[in-house]
């Protein structure tokens, strides 16, 4: 039987002309008032913008390209086709640095940097970076691993805990998110790395700052509850 040809591929001006033909302007206000980024933004919802990914297929060198744009909307949608097995650390670190909202970098983190063996790596590379969003894709990713690597022993996540301890310091909004996510996500992984990672928020409570004080209560309240709900 003759196989159906190739389909051809999506060039980064016709990506953007599919994005743009779904703008909704009108979306932005309301973005904004849940503290993403609007520059450059063109209001797609989620829904549209995995029907967009599911349109256009997997494209890894499209991704790289709709990364670079820095169009929050283009971002996300590369974080859908792109082809996480091909990705090197070059790329993600060029990617990383481009990120400029909350939404673009942890979807970045969830849907493609998870996805690749160098992900591990990446954590502590961009933790130690100083731009907000490049250090939150450093604990987004942590948290995005506490959930979906099911082969990572837990001494992987023990041996990160004092890189959290680290940078709870860390006064930026969504630093400091990201740092409670990953701390949280570890903590509800299993019952072995529940009690470690109270203990982490117990020194993190001792911290002289504001940030680690609100990291360390908001994730003492949930990982208790969790600990007596298990």
């Amino acid at each position: 039987m003759r196989k159906p040809p190739a389909r051809p591929a999506v060039s980064l001006d016709e990506a953007l002309a599919l994005l743009r033909a779904q703008a909704r302007p009108e979306a932005l206000a309301g973005m904004a008032g849940f503290g993403m980024g609007t520059e450059g933004r063109l209001g797609l919802s989620m829904p549209m913008l995995r029907q967009l990914g599911r349109q256009i297929g997997r494209d890894h060198g499209l991704a790289l390209a709709l990364a670079a744009s820095g169009i929050p909307d283009a971002q996300i949608l590369a974080s859908l086709v792109a082809e996480p097995a091909l990705f090197t650390v070059g790329q993600m670190n060029t990617w990383v640095s481009t990120l400029n909202a909350w939404d673009s970098c942890d979807q970045a983190c969830i849907n493609a940097f998870v996805r690749t063996p160098l992900a591990w790596g990446r954590v502590p590379a961009w933790a130690a970076r100083l731009p907000e969003f490049e250090r939150r894709a450093a604990f987004a990713l942590l948290a995005a691993l506490a959930v979906h690597d099911k082969a990572a022993g837990d001494e992987r996540f023990v041996e990160v805990l004092p890189l959290i301890e680290r940078h709870a310091n860390d006064e930026r909004n969504f630093v400091k998110k990201a740092v409670n996510w990953a701390l949280r996500q570890i903590g509800k992984r299993n019952t072995t790395l529940l009690p470690q990672a109270i203990a982490c928020a117990e020194r993190v409570a001792a911290q002289p700052s504001r940030a680690a004080r609100w990291i360390a209560a908001d994730a003492l309240r949930e990982l208790r509850a969790h600990e007596a709900s298990t």
